[in-house]
């Protein structure tokens, strides 16, 4: 999900492609180890261009805006949940407000 970050600039305008934005990290990307992290799967793959260079669902931006609206780790719902609560931010994945009088 950290490919919302590279869609900025053509989300904006500011470039007809991601990787033509001059501070994307995306050009150089292919020239380097894409590993960041030992021992973790890549994040990017052979696909990675083409999928950030295609719009953002309607649902992904409705997930996106949630997630900044509510302070919310942004991803995939399992590694949202494990994430929010290494954080101590369990509060963001209830709903807002008081609960009903039944759930109590």
């Amino acid at each position: 999900m950290s490919d919302y970050v590279e869609r900025n600039a053509l989300r904006a305008g500011l470039a007809s492609r991601a990787e033509d934005w001059k501070w994307s990290s995306l050009p150089v990307w292919g020239r380097c180890d894409p590993l960041l992290w030992a021992g973790e799967k890549p994040v990017r793959d052979e696909k990675w261009l083409e999928r950030v260079n295609e719009p953002l669902s309607a649902g992904e931006l409705q997930r996106l805006r949630h997630s900044v609206s509510r302070g919310r780790p942004y991803g995939q719902d399992a590694w949202t949940r494990e994430t929010a609560i290494r954080l101590g931010l369990e509060s963001c994945l209830r709903p807002q407000g008081r609960p009903h009088k039944e759930d109590v």
